[in-house]
């Protein structure tokens, strides 16, 4: 068996096989942008949303985007309520997080926990992990079966728009498994008919990750010896996904699917800086 150092090496070069495929050029889907219209309309449509008092349900808070997506979700005051669906429940010291709602689930026993996922909204999963510290079945299990049964449970539960962290380069039919599984999980979730269906595609996702992950090391700093131009191009803060997920959210929308590409989450993210009630 390999030792760590052998594993570390093959982690951090199928990272950067991985970055290269990001690489490739793809699509922008419908709604892949934002007008500066737009822009200057987003804080009449955040207290609109405001008002409509609605829930909000997040999955993989504990992960890096989940963690930010909660601190902009209460920073921005958007929602009446806010739970956290999870297989822990996470410790909070700052008082803003005092009436988060914690539902501590099984995901290998989903049904059991039907309940968590009821009289939820709008939903934002960013649950995930990766193939080397889960391996490649226990990847398939997370990335898309534990996400496929969360969002079967939260339609039957009445949430009206789902919001999936997916990647850039999803393919299901692609021969990269970490791709495959994104772009296959993404159409069995659209399958599901929610009222509402949005998509996210980030590049490589720029942050100081608490959990070190050496592979992700090496791609920030081949991204980092990219132009700017290029660089922005395929990859994208974390606190830049979060803001475009967020702003994306209270705009109305009469399509049934949105597909935000990288640029769209770059325009989106940036579009106004006026967030705070």
């Amino acid at each position: 068996m390999p030792g760590p150092a052998a594993q570390s090496v093959a982690a951090a070069v199928a990272a950067l096989v991985a970055a290269l495929l990001l690489l490739r050029p793809e699509d922008a889907g419908p709604r892949a942008g934002s007008s500066m219209a737009e822009a200057e309309a987003l804080p009449k449509l955040r207290e609109d949303f405001r008002m409509q008092n609605k829930s909000v349900f997040i999955l993989g808070a504990s992960g890096e985007t989940g963690r930010v997506l909660l601190k902009e979700i209460l920073e921005q005051g958007l929602f009446s309520k806010v739970t956290l669906i999870g297989r822990r429940k996470l410790t909070f010291d700052e008082e803003a997080y005092k009436n988060v709602n914690q539902e501590v689930v099984d995901f290998e026993k989903l049904d059991d926990y039907a309940s968590a996922f009821q009289g939820h909204d709008v939903g934002f999963c960013c649950l995930g992990t990766t193939r080397r510290k889960a391996g490649a079945e226990g990847f398939v299990r997370v990335d898309r079966d534990y996400v496929l049964k969360s969002a079967e449970l939260a339609k039957a539960g009445g949430c009206k728009h789902f919001n999936l962290l997916s990647s850039k380069g999803a393919d299901k039919s692609s021969n990269f498994l970490y791709l495959q599984v994104k772009g296959e999980v993404e159409a069995r979730v659209e399958e599901l008919k929610f009222d509402r269906y949005s998509i996210f595609r980030p590049g490589v996702l720029l942050c100081d990750r608490q959990e070190s992950r050496p592979g992700e090391w090496m791609i920030r700093k081949f991204f980092g010896s990219l132009p700017a131009s290029w660089a922005s191009g395929h990859s994208v803060p974390v606190v830049t996904v979060v803001r475009a997920m967020l702003n994306n959210a209270v705009r109305p929308s009469d399509e049934k699917k949105e597909l935000l590409d990288n640029k769209a989450i770059h325009d989106l993210g940036k579009a106004d800086g006026s967030l705070k009630p």
